[in-house]
């Protein structure tokens, strides 16, 4: 089972909504290359709202994917981005269904 995940959100800078959906779609093939990351999903609420939640077993993992290629590369192009820095909270997994 997964025990922990992460959650962020990110809002897009007016006029830059495609280049951030285009930037999360480019960070799948960095996510299947992370062994110990189980499930990845970014996602869009709205126009301009976008987020990504990611599980993993253990805090292994999600100490691996913090300092992973996706990090790197979303907060390298933060500022450029995003209208604020991405928002970036903990999870504790109660149940799932995989």
């Amino acid at each position: 089972m997964n025990n922990c995940g992460l959650l962020a959100t990110l809002k897009a800078r007016p006029g830059k909504e495609a280049e951030v959906e285009a930037f999360l779609k480019s960070a799948q093939p960095l996510a299947l290359e992370e062994t110990k990351t189980t499930t990845w999903f970014a996602f869009k609420i709205g126009s301009s709202t976008f987020g990504i939640v990611d599980t993993f077993a253990d805090e292994d993992g999600r100490n691996a994917h913090v300092t992973g290629e996706i990090a790197k590369a979303l907060f390298a192009r933060a500022e450029e981005l995003f209208v604020t820095a991405p928002q970036i909270q903990q999870i504790d997994l109660l149940a799932e269904k995989v």
